[in-house]
C-alpha cells in the first residue's frame, strides 16, 4: 500500500476498522483518533497537519465501515 496521508480518508478508515473492529468510531475522542492514525504503519504524513475536519471525515468513513460489519 502506498504511504497514507491525511487526504486518504477511506484508506485510513479501512485500516482503523481492521485494527479496531469492535470499536464504535463515534465513541473515540479526536485525541485518541489522531494517535491511532499516526501510529498506522503506512501513515507517513506530518501529524501536525491534521484538522478537526479531516479527523471527522475519517471518523465518519470508519463509522460507515463499522455499521456495515
Amino acid at each position: 500500500m502506498p504511504a497514507l496521508t491525511w487526504d486518504h480518508t477511506e484508506d485510513i478508515a479501512l485500516e482503523l476498522f481492521e485494527k479496531h473492529p469492535d470499536t464504535d468510531p463515534l465513541a473515540v475522542r479526536f485525541t485518541d483518533l489522531h494517535k491511532w492514525i499516526t501510529e498506522l504503519p503506512d501513515f507517513k504524513d506530518d501529524p501536525s497537519k491534521s484538522t478537526e475536519g479531516k479527523l471527522e471525515a475519517i471518523q465518519m468513513a470508519w463509522y460507515e465501515e463499522y455499521k456495515e460489519a
